[in-house]
């Protein structure tokens, strides 16, 4: 670990929102799930119910991702741990953009997690810095 890093990487800012979006993408998706959840008049399912499930997986690995370039030692291997990281927020970003097309009254919140999201990047600029 580099000598600015806490002793618990839950202190981390990054780390923090990273855990905060997580939390807001899995409320938005039980949200849009309810909704997105019923049958077409044809039989089939919404295809955005895959995009709620998205966010959720993709903002899961946003947390282990940060600890895993804080423990590597490796410039090589913490490398693609920070390219994975990038990867995940600009897919989130895709996503909620994805789904504020769908039909359904949580899309709403979507802007509030681009805004955290616009937060998290923000914290990644600054916290590569200090690698």
């Amino acid at each position: 670990m580099s000598r600015n890093t806490p002793q618990n990487l839950s202190e981390l800012p990054i780390y923090k929102k990273a855990i905060e979006i997580f939390a807001l993408s899995q409320s938005i998706s039980s949200y849009l799930n309810h909704d997105l959840s019923d049958l077409k008049p044809d039989g089939s399912e919404d295809s955005n119910i895959y995009f709620s499930g998205d966010i959720v997986q993709q903002s899961i690995s946003l947390a282990p991702e940060i600890a895993n370039v804080e423990l590597e030692r490796y410039t090589e291997k913490r490398h693609k741990h920070i390219a994975a990281l990038k990867r995940l927020t600009n897919k989130l970003y895709r996503n909620s953009y994805r789904l504020e097309k769908s039909n359904s009254n949580g899309k709403d919140f979507l802007p509030i997690l681009r805004s955290e999201l616009k937060k998290f990047k923000q914290l990644q600029r600054t916290w590569l810095l200090t690698l």
